[in-house]
Formats: structure tokens, C-alpha cells, sequence
């Protein structure tokens, strides 16, 4: 946690907690329940990696008196705005407390982790107890229902992540390779057994070049990998890109559909909560990949067929 200057404490319930991502925001409002009031800053369809803070997102924050995101340079155009509202309020990173077990640190990102770790449910399990431990320290008075919600949403992480385990290991062995827009699925792909790469890197600030196209049409036509996916907060032009590689070849590529990658489905949909945005991705993925998995995903919920 990057500690705050001036003691906190609930002076009313419900007290006002701020959050930059869906995923960050879904988990809080889990374990909050009624005792706080969320607000998430950035919703649908946007993209963290290249969000820049509007006067709107401050004020909200300096009223807010909580503060989580993300973390692992996710958020990395808000840093300086969060180290600065951190002096007077809790401000806390959930990926900070999970241990290094968890994390990835890819050769191209040498010295620094990658931040999509809410793509392997029992990982982002862990962000959730570090939302426990930070409510409990600001709300004492509630930490056994804070810790209580977070234990009873941690088993149904666990739960997901079992019929991810159970679908996608009904795809063929030759096809279980995941490409998509970036390389967010890195975590996806080592809970679920899939081999996964991303047309761009894990920051869509990054440029995908003409080589890492061409590299990655060779190895679809070499594979005679399936299909390709496309991100709802990054737009489709590589992986379009890809596709026309690969016709020039003399080969079809078909898009498997859409994952939600850096942002959830739309507020209010099943799709845009944490567990039905990886409901959403795991059963996409194992159908188009040549799985088996329920039409409507883990619990029956998903709001279009896939």
C-alpha cells in the first residue's frame, strides 16, 4: 500500500471508494458490499495502457476515500496522479501484495512483471484478499465482513477456474494456441494449458511492425492454427492485418470472436463482471479453438451465444 500521510476512518457509511479498472472495480464492490459506495473511472471498452486521467477522474478521486487500481505499470499514465492523491488517502495497488510465484516477467519486459494478471482467476484471488486486508485496515470495525466476502468470492474464483481447466482441455492438443491483439493472455494461457502470442506487446502503446506480422502469419500457415481472436478495448486492424497475411497465402483465417482483455463487458451485463468477463473468454476460446463447452458458459449466463 502506498501509505497516506493523515489517519483514515469511515466518518459515515457508506463511505466513497474510487477505482481505475473494471476488474478492480468488480472485485471491490465484492468484498465492499453495502459499506461502501464504488465508482469505477474507466469502463467498457477502454484501454488502461493509454488512458490519461481527466480533471473529472481527479476531482472523483480526491473525493473518494479509497482509492485501488491495478498496479505493475498497468495504469502507468495515472502514476503521478495517484503518488500525489496518496498523501492524504489509502491508495493501493491489489496486484502488490501477491507473491512472485504468481507473476510473469516476460523476456522482452526484463525487470518488470506483467500486469494481466486477472486472466488466471487464482491469481486475481489474490487481489481480492489484498482489498480485504485494505478495508479492514481503513474499516476495522467491519474487517471480518470484508474478510468474509473476500474468502467467499475467492471459492468462486476457484470454481471458474475449474471449468476453464475442464473446457479447454477439450481442445485438440495440435490447436490450443491463442493469438489475439496483444499479449494479455500470458496468464490465461499458463492456468488453461494454451499456448498464446499477441500480435502486439503487452502495452498497446507498443507498435506491431511488419516483421511480427509476417512472423506470425508463417507460424498460423505452418499450424494451421484455427482461428484468431480480437479485443474489445484494442482495435481489430492487426489481427485484420493478420487474416489478409494469410489469405495471401492461400489459407482462411477465421476470427473466433471477441475477448475482453484490459476492460469487461457493459456495466450491468453479466459480461461486465470479473467472473463473467473470463466466463466469456474461456468459453469463446474453447469452442472456437475445437472444445467443448456449455453454449451459454459456466453458469448459464452469457448474454449472447457463442
Amino acid at each position: 500500500m502506498i501509505p497516506a500521510t493523515a489517519k483514515a476512518a469511515p466518518k459515515a457509511y457508506p463511505y466513497q471508494i474510487t477505482t481505475t479498472v473494471g476488474m478492480v472495480t468488480d472485485i471491490v464492490r465484492q468484498v465492499a458490499g453495502e459499506k461502501a459506495t464504488v465508482t469505477g473511472i474507466m469502463g467498457a471498452g477502454v484501454d488502461p495502457h493509454l488512458y490519461k486521467p481527466t480533471r473529472d477522474d481527479v476531482a472523483a478521486m480526491m473525493r473518494a476515500d479509497v482509492i485501488f487500481y491495478a498496479g505493475l505499470m498497468l495504469e502507468g499514465k495515472m502514476a503521478d496522479t495517484l503518488i500525489k492523491i496518496a498523501r492524504t488517502k489509502p491508495v493501493q495497488a491489489v496486484t502488490e501484495s501477491i507473491e512472485e510465484q504468481y507473476l510473469l516477467e516476460p523476456e522482452e519486459m526484463r525487470g518488470h512483471y506483467d500486469p494481466h494478471v486477472w486472466m488466471d482467476p487464482m491469481a486475481w484471488a489474490k487481489a481480492v484478499e489484498a482489498v480485504s486486508r485494505t478495508l479492514a485496515e481503513y474499516d476495522p470495525a467491519n474487517a471480518e465482513l470484508y474478510r468474509r466476502n473476500a474468502a467467499d468470492y475467492a471459492k468462486r474464483c476457484e470454481a471458474l477456474a475449474a471449468y476453464g481447466r475442464q473446457v479447454l482441455a477439450t481442445v485438440p492438443e495440435s490447436s490450443r494456441v491463442l493469438i489475439s491483439s496483444h499479449d494479455a493472455f500470458n496468464y490465461f494461457g499458463r492456468a488453461f494449458g494454451l499456448e498464446v502470442m499477441g500480435v502486439q506487446g503487452l502495452s498497446t502503446e507498443s507498435e506491431a511492425g511488419l516483421q511480427r506480422i509476417n512472423e506470425l502469419v508463417d507460424y498460423i500457415v505452418e499450424r494451421e492454427v484455427r482461428a484468431v481472436f480480437v479485443e474489445s478495448s484494442v482495435s481489430p486492424r492487426n489481427i485484420e492485418a493478420l487474416a489478409q497475411g494469410v489469405q495471401s497465402r492461400g489459407k482462411a483465417l477465421r476470427v473466433g470472436g471477441e475477448l475482453y482483455s484490459d476492460a469487461m463487458g457493459a456495466e450491468g451485463s453479466y459480461e461486465g463482471t470479473y467472473l463473467g468477463m473470463l466466463d466469456h473468454n474461456i468459453t469463446t476460446v474453447a469452442r472456437a479453438l475445437g472444445g467443448q463447452a456449455p453454449e451459454r458458459g459456466w453458469q448459464g449466463k452469457l448474454s449472447i451465444s457463442r
